[in-house]
């Protein structure tokens, strides 16, 4: 069995996808699971994670409902606020819903020291209570703030998406391997391996442009630690599906068989606690 552990659904309107600008136009539709489940055959992925791309309840709750109807959707990592009173209430109710896996808020939006706000880290702290692991989504630039974030939460398990959005386009590798690496010496963080073509320039990007980045993530987390995602729909824009499929398993040939397995199965598995009884076999 093979798990997409990072992908979307949404019904677009302009209003709550402004972030999808015009080289972007392709994604605005909506995006559906039976769009998604034509995709996962021909590449080979059996059950995948579905991932909040707007912050709100109501937003968790569909996520939740697709994930009920459709059991190749394995678990979700969906959104909660974090800072409000509120908090510890909601995240109780939300935690009772299965597969709600982990939370995810949108920090790359955020102003600097966001993730230091003692209500983030309340809030932190309240799904630790809960076994939900904590998605982190930041830019490169982040990674410090990341860090400390992690170190006041030892022991509670985070997922950093997209290998935190290096400079691809300008080639630059500095300061983000450096942190990265800093980050990844906390055992309690995991690693996406996704949302990497996006990037980079959307229609010149090539394989030998990524694989530094990739060798770089490989290199800090382990393929105990690093999981595949997908990132459909948005990955839409630079490449298709199966294409980034296909480009993953190219970078894993140097990986051995139970390395690849990690890749593409037990480390999404491990971080995410998932329950796969569900999935069709």
């Amino acid at each position: 069995m093979r798990i997409d552990a990072h992908h979307h659904f949404w019904r677009y309107t302009p209003a709550e996808y402004g972030w999808i600008d015009d080289a972007m136009a392709s994604l605005r539709r909506d995006f559906f699971p039976a769009d998604l489940a034509a995709e996962l055959p021909p590449a080979n992925i059996d059950a995948v994670i579905s991932v909040q791309a707007r912050q709100t309840l109501v937003e968790t709750a569909w996520l939740l409902e697709m994930a009920a109807a459709h059991p190749f959707i394995a678990g979700v990592v969906g959104w909660a606020p974090l800072t409000e009173p509120t908090t510890p209430a909601l995240l109780e109710k939300l935690a009772g819903r299965t597969p709600l896996v982990g939370v995810r808020h949108v920090v790359q939006a955020e102003p600097d020291g966001f993730m230091d706000k003692p209500s983030f880290n309340d809030g932190i702290r309240h799904l630790h209570s809960l076994h939900l692991a904590y998605d982190i989504l930041i830019q490169h630039r982040q990674l410090p703030e990341a860090i400390r974030l992690v170190d006041r939460h030892p022991s509670h398990v985070f997922v950093l998406d997209h290998i935190a959005k290096p400079p691809i386009r300008s080639g630059e590798r500095e300061p983000w391997a450096t942190h990265l690496a800093e980050l990844a010496r906390r055992p309690n963080v995991y690693c996406k391996l996704s949302g990497i073509v996006t990037e980079a320039d959307y229609q010149t990007w090539t394989y030998e442009q990524i694989l530094p980045y990739m060798e770089t993530a490989l290199a800090a987390f382990g393929p105990a630690r690093l999981m595949f995602g997908s990132d459909w729909p948005v990955c839409r824009v630079a490449t298709t599906y199966s294409n980034w499929v296909h480009a993953v398993e190219r970078f894993a040939l140097s990986l051995t068989g139970a390395e690849r397995t990690s890749l593409f199965h037990d480390t999404a598995v491990q971080a995410y606690q998932l329950d796969l009884s569900r999935i069709p076999h």
